[in-house]
């Protein structure tokens, strides 16, 4: 990132209020309807959840539990205005982002609250997802964050340059922005990125000299990794320049011969052929849109027998009609013009494209325990006043309201992690 800090970072993620609704009026207006209302509301949540318990302390005095008929989290929430469960009602997990910012409810602990929606995503149905008028205008907003061209390079942005001191703080040393892989459960996250890694290149089938394309390269930890294991000729593109200015810098050290590449450019204007892809964690950012044209580029790029190995995060298919018809909380603030993937449907298109599937391992474990180690060091760095300037306590409070949402997400068991090996075969 360059020398000048802006005065305020994480601006382009935190102004998605301007174009995504929680129904902030209307909650203001039905939060004054009679208590019974929303405890109607509330027994149609009661009747969703089918593993695990909800005590919530309502803003009427009384405590309800809701759930208890099967095993799962236990979970506690101040409901501190009903315009909470408004919110939540029109506009979904955006809407209960919103409430939370504005202090409407809290919890001790909400891993748990997260863990218990996604473990019962399915029998909840459309609670955590937009309805009504919010429903469209959120979509809309959501397509205008789509992944052209152009629209790719400014989502990229608005995410990854944060800036590098800003990532340094709280990922591993080897900067992985992506789920470890603990072989061992008392491997340091360090180790554990480093499995992860290895087990993404021992798909590839690499040899000395091989050509090895990355498809957002982060910043250079699997480069670095292939070139020392390998010696590889590694090309690496993204589209993000603070990304680019690391990964150059690790490459230099490892590769002496200067062989080895990265380039600021679109997956889609990447030249080959190669003998193997990897892939990390981008296929989520390109959006269900652009599906086809990830693995066109795969198969365009990769000569007859190579192979490519992706690791991408998946949601139960069961949800994804649900999923994909609305915009969640991650959509809106975190990853603008993102969707998590459907394995069938994705699995479809590549098989189309004469990708033959093959081996696939799924790891989201890892990832809650990932995100948990990832919360406690941002905690940390905030706590010893290490953040870097520029950040406001809003940023603060949404960026750890991400990782517990996603560490709940994985607990739930609804998301998930896994590799897949890609071959094409002619």
């Amino acid at each position: 990132m360059n020398t000048h800090v802006r005065r305020k970072r994480g601006g382009a993620l935190l102004q998605a209020d301007r174009a995504f609704r929680s129904g902030g009026l209307a909650a203001a207006l039905m939060a004054r309807a009679p208590a019974a209302f929303f405890h109607r509301r509330l027994d149609r949540i009661d009747a969703g959840l089918e593993h695990g318990t909800l005590e919530g302390h309502l803003p009427d005095g009384s405590i309800r539990i809701l759930g208890g008929r099967g095993r799962g989290p236990t979970a506690v929430v101040h409901l501190h205005s009903w315009a909470a469960l408004v919110r939540l009602a029109l506009s979904g997990s955006v809407g209960w982002y919103r409430a939370w910012d504005k202090g409407e409810w809290s919890s001790p602990d909400p891993v748990p609250l997260f863990d218990l929606f996604m473990r019962n995503g399915e029998t909840l149905g459309n609670a955590a997802r937009s309805r009504g008028p919010w429903r469209w205008v959120n979509r809309a907003a959501h397509f205008l964050n789509r992944n052209s061209r152009s629209g790719a390079k400014r989502n990229v942005h608005a995410h990854y340059d944060l800036g590098n001191d800003f990532y340094r703080l709280w990922l591993d040393d080897g900067m992985n922005y992506s789920s470890a892989l603990f072989v061992d459960p008392a491997q340091s996250l360090e180790e554990a990125q480093v499995e992860k890694l290895d087990m993404i290149l021992d798909r590839l089938d690499l040899r000395s000299g091989s050509r090895l394309l990355e498809i957002g390269c982060g910043w250079g930890a699997l480069a670095e990794r292939a070139v020392e294991r390998h010696d590889v000729l590694y090309t690496g593109v993204t589209l993000s320049p603070a990304q680019a200015e690391i990964a150059d810098a690790r490459l230099a050290a490892v590769d002496l011969s200067a062989r080895s590449r990265v380039e600021l450019c679109d997956y889609r204007d990447a030249q080959g052929p190669y003998d193997a892809i990897a892939s990390v964690e981008m296929v989520e950012a390109v959006g269900q849109e652009y599906w086809p044209a990830y693995l066109d580029a795969i198969a365009r790029l990769l000569r007859p027998g190579g192979k490519a190995a992706i690791q991408y995060i998946l949601i139960d298919d069961a949800l994804f009609e649900r999923y994909a018809a609305s915009s969640d909380f991650i959509q809106a603030y975190i990853f603008p013009g993102g969707c998590l993937i459907s394995e069938s449907r994705f699995r479809a298109l590549a098989e189309e494209r004469g990708l033959v599937w093959r081996n696939v391992q799924r790891f989201g474990r890892d990832y809650a325990e990932t995100l948990r180690l990832w919360r406690e060091r941002f905690d940390k760095a905030v706590g010893e006043g290490r953040l870097p300037p520029g950040f406001d306590e809003r940023f603060v409070r949404l960026w750890r309201y991400y990782l517990q949402y996603c560490e709940g997400g994985f607990r739930g068991g609804g998301i998930d992690v896994a590799q897949v090996t890609l071959e094409k075969t002619a």
